[in-house]
């Protein structure tokens, strides 16, 4: 639980490397809170003020949200992306529709490098170390 939260902890960290699972699980942390934001949203009626070319309050805390979210999940996707020992600028493959968010959605379900690499130590190896201390 607390790995789906570390990128708000680190919320501007583009440095350093990222497992799998804090990226997925803040992934899957945003999408929930959207979905929520969403449902809350047609629950309302809110949705009725789109046909009209309005806001409503909802709609104001979505992109709230989405604008809150929008450098921890930068950043995360880099540490992602480093942990495979790849650089920062493979995100801009993204920009390539429907091939480049293929490309980096393989990136980033890839097993990181083991051991360190040039962008930091192994994330995995820093939990066991800790473990091992702990035991």
């Amino acid at each position: 639980m607390s790995l789906m939260f570390e990128p708000l902890r680190k919320y501007a960290q583009f440095s350093g490397r990222a497992r799998r699972s804090e990226y997925w699980l803040f992934a899957l942390f945003t999408f929930v809170v959207s979905i929520a934001i969403t449902i809350l949203r047609i629950a309302t009626g809110g949705l009725d003020s789109l046909e009209n070319g309005g806001f409503d309050a909802l709609s104001l805390v979505n992109l709230a949200f989405s604008l809150a979210m929008l450098v921890p999940s930068l950043a995360v996707s880099f540490r992602r992306l480093h942990d495979t020992d790849r650089s920062a600028w493979w995100i801009l493959i993204g920009l390539i529709p429907l091939i480049g968010a293929i490309v980096l959605l393989i990136f980033y379900l890839l097993p990181g490098t083991t051991g360190p690499n040039k962008f930091g130590p192994d994330p995995k190896q820093t939990v066991k170390d800790a473990a091992e201390t702990f035991a």
